[in-house]
């Protein structure tokens, strides 16, 4: 038995890319799944999917620009199955443009998404995890969190802000509960290849090897989750071997 079989993991952004990997890999390995996601179509198909993988799941559509929402996505977990064990907050948008395209909607997107639904997350799960005495945030950052480029600087300033908030959250979190951020470089997701500039979503189009599977993400993901409870793997930086 490894350290996932039998957890239960709550998955934001769980219809597509990231998140829907993650849901099939910690399917095949034994997880019980909350998943959670805006498109209610693609949300059922996943979970009908990690299903048919044999593991016990449940799902709500879930916007997590809405506090309520994301307490929902929790509430469903104790409900169906007693605990919450992983809360992975994994939603994220990247619209990114240079700052003189003044797209302030796409600003206010990234905030919301990239940066108050971590916080909701955390204000959801937080107070279940320390009644339980045990729990574990592993939340979605990117590379961007890291080194910023043109045409990221907003996209770069929320996973900034993600990456010191789950730290700060870690440092705080004390012996019980553990913090994962990971931060994946290029990654071959709908988001990049739909919302991205144009030069991002070119490599991807020409370049192959520039971008790495959703897989892999998912497999760094589950490495951090497998690990025993007194282990705490504070951050994975996870990039395609091509990317600079």
């Amino acid at each position: 038995m490894s350290g996932i079989d039998g957890k239960v993991v709550a998955i934001t952004g769980a219809s597509s890319g990231i998140g829907e990997a993650t849901a099939v890999l910690l399917a095949e390995r034994g997880a019980k799944l909350v998943l959670g996601a805006r498109g209610a179509d693609r949300l059922e198909k996943v979970a009908t999917h990690v299903a048919e993988l044999g593991a016990e799941v449940a799902f709500l559509p879930t916007d997590v620009r809405n506090r309520s929402d994301v307490t929902a996505l929790v509430d469903l977990a104790r409900e169906r199955f007693g605990r919450l064990d992983v809360f992975i907050g994994n939603a994220g948008v990247m619209p990114i443009s240079p700052m003189d395209d003044l797209k302030v909607d796409d600003w206010e997107a990234m905030v919301d998404v990239n940066v108050k639904g971590v916080l909701y997350g955390i204000a959801a799960a937080l107070p279940v995890f320390r009644a339980q005495r045990s729990g574990h945030f592993v939340t979605t950052a990117s590379t961007a969190g890291h080194r910023i480029v043109p045409t990221m600087a907003v996209y770069a300033g929320t996973k900034f802000a993600v990456r010191a908030i789950c730290e700060g959250l870690r440092q705080e979190a004390g012996g019980d509960l553990r913090v994962t951020i990971v931060s994946p470089g290029m990654t071959d997701t709908e988001g990049a290849r739909t919302t991205a500039g144009p030069e991002v979503q070119a490599s991807i189009a020409t370049s192959p090897s520039a971008s790495m599977p959703p897989s892999a993400v998912a497999a760094a993901i589950a490495y951090a989750i497998d690990q025993p409870a007194t282990v705490d793997v504070g951050e994975i930086v996870i990039r395609p071997t091509a990317q600079a």
